[in-house]
């Protein structure tokens, strides 16, 4: 792995778990600003919680070294979850563009950071 393909991975995966884990704390805390967005979108509040969640425990995914498995999950989990809430945005008719910049920004963010992850952190017959 080059050095600048090693520095663009950690800063993406640095900003990634910055970004979810503070999404994630805001969607635990029931913010008002998010329930009145989780309302909008037509999912009930407590899916808040099992956004929150899930965010947290994935940033510890990839955080932490080895499990490239859990790893691997947890990208599908970040990816899944982005891309539905973007698509969770159009559905609902939003207009702002700021509805659709978090949900993006973290969809590439979680892309990049899979697409350029070390081979110490993907899954393969050695790596299980």
């Amino acid at each position: 792995m080059t050095k600048t393909k090693k520095i663009i991975y950690w800063i993406a995966t640095c900003w990634l778990a910055l970004g979810m884990t503070s999404t994630g704390i805001v969607q635990l805390m029931k913010m008002k600003e998010e329930a009145d967005m989780i309302t909008k979108l037509g999912y009930p509040l407590y899916f808040l919680t099992i956004l929150g969640i899930w965010k947290l425990l994935g940033v510890i995914a990839i955080l932490v070294p080895k499990f490239p498995l859990v790893k691997e999950w947890a990208y599908a989990g970040f990816f899944f979850a982005m891309s539905g809430a973007l698509f969770s945005h159009i559905a609902a008719g939003d207009k702002e563009a700021l509805a659709y910049f978090g949900p993006s920004l973290l969809l590439v963010l979680t892309i990049t950071s899979w697409y350029l992850r070390p081979d110490s952190r993907k899954t393969g017959a050695g790596n299980l």
